[in-house]
């Protein structure tokens, strides 16, 4: 991982900041499915492996300010809804997370029911009001998620909170992942030592805009609900909705940070050096969970990288650099090893917003070194052997030089496989 000035790496995931623990299990939602709608549980995309936890829990001993930003997709799942009804009764307040996977509680008629259910049940476990839980679900769409095995498991799940529980709550998101996804650094406010962690679940159904799947952040910082909504919103722009695995937009996408404050710092009430300094810890997080999540898709075998830089301004570095790495033909030539910048260059020219074609550099780069493939807008001679080695890495750069103003982004992605095509073929997910 890419190191930063006063910002050390941690374990920990969730629980590396103060006061914040976590715990998953395997509840059965799976079973309970199958025998209520006799259902073929790998035909309709669902892991069957009782070794696999399917509920989730994370709590802060004390109350959290709370921000959050969801999908885009006009069809929503009920967690999004009933979460979204939660911070508004309690001011962007909060103290646990509900989460499931299995089951993505969308388009089902009791689906908010279910939801409110169980926030209700979290509530009443840890003694604290149902506003002041977090539901998330992800998981397969359109098939009502049963209660029972969440509420038999509720109890299990609160008894075995542990300040070292992040890895069972990672374990507990996971759907089609092949890997879990925690980042946490520690850093200083004027001083004191703060912390900020997160975890990420996300392989298939990924593209802007908000586009990472589940996403649960924490942090010991004390900071205004309304700034850290501000710093949250900002970094999203730039890194999470900067992703695309397949060009889909999940139903139930969400990213929420919690801060409880423990770590004494005073509090950030002003953009002043300390909420920069949040927000830096918000970036390198959100920045790597971001990679591992592109690194993850589904069937990917290579991240891609596409850094923008010299643009006349902001979106116009996003909007090249998502393109490039949205283009189903240039994810198709990685994954072949084929240094057909061709491609690329219809990216960029399709994108929507002006750049000037006859300035534009274009490198792809890799560990086995730098492949100079177009400048000035024209194609450069390179050796195909040397291209072939460059690509054959399984983390390539593109980088592209749009030399009409000094603004850079990068956005993220990965292969498209024949396995992408065997995953999303041999079932609905």
């Amino acid at each position: 991982m890419k190191q930063f000035e006063g910002y050390t790496y941690v374990d920990g995931g969730v629980c590396a900041a103060k006061g914040f623990k976590a715990n998953g299990v395997y509840s059965g939602i799976d079973m309970a499915m199958k025998q209520a709608h006799e259902m073929d549980l790998v035909a309709n995309g669902v892991d069957v492996k009782a070794t696999k936890n399917d509920l989730g829990m994370v709590v802060s001993d004390e109350l959290c300010n709370t921000a959050a930003v969801y999908t885009t997709n006009k069809v929503k799942g009920a967690p999004i809804l009933v979460t979204k009804e939660n911070l508004a009764k309690t001011g962007g307040k909060s103290r646990a997370v509900i989460v499931n996977s299995k089951n993505a509680n969308t388009c089902n008629t009791d689906g908010v029911k279910v939801a409110e259910e169980m926030c209700d049940l979290t509530a009443k476990v840890l003694d604290i009001k149902s506003e002041e839980v977090v539901v998330a679900s992800t998981g397969v769409i359109g098939i009502p998620l049963p209660i029972k095995p969440i509420a038999d498991h509720i109890n299990e799940l609160a008894d075995g909170l542990s300040y070292e529980g992040n890895a069972k709550v990672v374990n507990a998101i996971m759907t089609t992942d092949t890997v879990p996804k925690e980042v946490a650094v520690t850093f200083e406010i004027n001083g004191t030592k703060c912390t900020l962690g997160g975890m990420a679940k996300g392989s298939g159904m990924i593209h802007p805009n908000m586009a990472t799947t589940l996403n649960f952040i924490t942090s010991d910082v004390a900071i205004d609900a309304t700034l850290m909504q501000k710093a949250l919103s900002e970094v999203t722009k730039i890194t999470y909705n900067c992703l695309s695995i397949d060009g889909d937009t999940s139903t139930n996408d969400m990213v929420c940070v919690m801060a409880n404050g423990l770590s004494g710092n005073e509090e950030i009430v002003a953009e002043d050096a300390g909420y920069e300094s949040f927000k830096q810890a918000l970036y390198i997080v959100m920045m790597n969970l971001t990679r591992m999540l592109a690194k993850d898709g589904e069937g990917a075998t290579k991240l891609i990288e596409c850094t923008v830089d010299k643009a006349k301004d902001l979106d116009t570095a996003i909007t090249v650099a998502k393109s490039v790495v949205a283009s189903s033909l240039f994810k198709c030539a990685i994954f072949g090893e084929d240094a057909n910048w061709g491609r690329i260059a219809c990216a960029i020219g399709y994108a929507d917003c002006d750049v000037i074609i006859e300035k534009i550099d274009v490198d792809m780069v890799s560990a086995k070194g730098t492949l100079e493939v177009c400048r000035g807008g024209y194609g450069v001679d390179f050796s195909e052997d040397f291209a072939k080695e460059v690509l054959s890495e399984d983390e390539i750069m593109v980088n592209i030089t749009l030399n009409d103003g000094e603004a850079k982004a990068t956005a993220w992605g990965c292969d498209l496989t024949y396995d992408y095509v065997k995953i999303n073929g041999d079932y609905r997910s």
